[in-house]
């Protein structure tokens, strides 16, 4: 019901499903998959897909053991990976008719907050184009001290700052058991779980594969990312053909419930602990087309105060400098100087510049 119900759905493979113990791409799985986002579409549901297998394609290539590379040489691998890893998600989707996109991101990408609503924007446009974004961490890069260090921390947060309802996180089992599957007999799937803190007190489960990083604790940590943003997420087994498919009949796998609503998570998120850095006073007919959820456009802005960069928090207040909304700001304290009172064609000649016509969006303003 919930994946029936979910209109954004983030879906992480791990490199085992791409690549086999004996280093060969699993190409049948690969079109198998294919044929599942196919499905999702058709049912108009916006995917995202997290994929790794940058190194592990890279070492194949290169004929190199993951295990004995260090962090230099592996983005290395990474760089030449990764176009294998394109090449190979091009030739299978386009099969199906399905278009795809590549997305880089950090660590920061998705941390700091003026770069995350670039992000969010890149996908919202890909979607309306009937892209599939594939995501994966910018190995190339990145230092260990700025990495996610495995991609199920980075698909909790493309699930995050996406709004997504629900993330799948395709793994080597089932789901979360209450011991560990391959070496307790006994052990028994946990099929949802409500409250994390009290659910898994008593698991500690760990694992990894030659070319994965993340175990099991990693999934609990991106769960734990997705409940505090309003989405669920699914840990189910992807070695099998048409693993989404599989999901949908047999929901053989551990569901996580998030108990927090969307929109609060998403309040919760703008409003938190950050300070405002600024101010914009607005004129009656703009907060009324918020009163409306219409975005915050230039047109409305009788007057700015404070000095913040694009991204920062602002406070937005009616024309009696009464406050009833905060957001994020798209231009900067010194942009929307030049550009308040003015339409939205008419912000390129003012900056010199192509930006966004929106000084808040929509989608980044919470009425108080």
């Amino acid at each position: 019901m919930y994946l029936k119900n979910s209109k954004i759905i983030v879906v992480k493979i791990g490199s085992s499903l791409l690549v086999d113990k004996n280093k060969k791409i699993r190409s049948k799985w690969l079109s198998s998959f294919a044929k599942d986002i196919k499905k999702l579409k058709s049912n108009n549901k916006k995917i995202i897909i997290v994929s790794s297998g940058a190194i592990a394609l890279g070492c194949k290539k290169m004929n190199y053991n993951k295990v004995n590379l260090k962090l230099d040489k592996s983005q290395a691998i990474a760089s030449i990976g990764q176009i294998e890893l394109m090449n190979l998600f091009s030739k299978t989707f386009s099969k199906y008719k399905l278009n795809i996109s590549q997305i880089l991101l950090t660590l920061d990408d998705t941390e700091e907050r003026r770069r995350s609503i670039n992000a969010k924007r890149t996908f919202e446009n890909l979607f309306r184009l009937d892209y599939v974004p594939v995501v994966n961490e910018n190995d190339t890069t990145a230092t260990s001290e700025i990495k996610y260090g495995d991609n199920d921390r980075l698909a909790s947060r493309v699930a995050q700052i996406t709004n997504a309802d629900t993330l799948i996180l395709l793994s080597d089992v089932d789901g979360l058991f209450t011991k560990n599957p391959k070496k307790f007999k006994n052990a028994k799937l946990i099929k949802r779980i409500s409250n994390l803190d009290k659910d898994i007190k008593n698991i500690n489960i760990k694992g990894t594969t030659e070319f994965g990083s993340g175990g099991m604790d990693t999934k609990i940590e991106a769960a734990k990312i997705c409940n505090l943003a309003g989405c669920n997420m699914i840990i189910a087994n992807g070695l099998y053909l048409n693993p989404i498919n599989q999901i949908e009949k047999k929901n053989n796998c551990t569901w996580f419930i998030s108990t927090i609503p969307k929109l609060d998570a998403r309040k919760k998120w703008i409003i938190s602990s950050v300070s405002p850095k600024g101010e914009l006073i607005i004129d009656d007919g703009a907060k009324k087309a918020l009163l409306n959820g219409k975005s915050l456009l230039a047109a409305g802005i009788k007057k700015v105060s404070g000095i913040f960069k694009k991204g920062d928090h602002v406070k937005i207040l009616d024309f009696k400098n009464k406050e009833f909304a905060r957001g994020l700001s798209s231009f900067s304290s010194d942009e929307i100087n030049k550009i308040l009172g003015c339409h939205s064609n008419e912000i390129r000649k003012i900056l010199g510049y192509i930006s966004k016509s929106e000084v808040v969006h929509k989608d980044d303003m919470v009425k108080i």
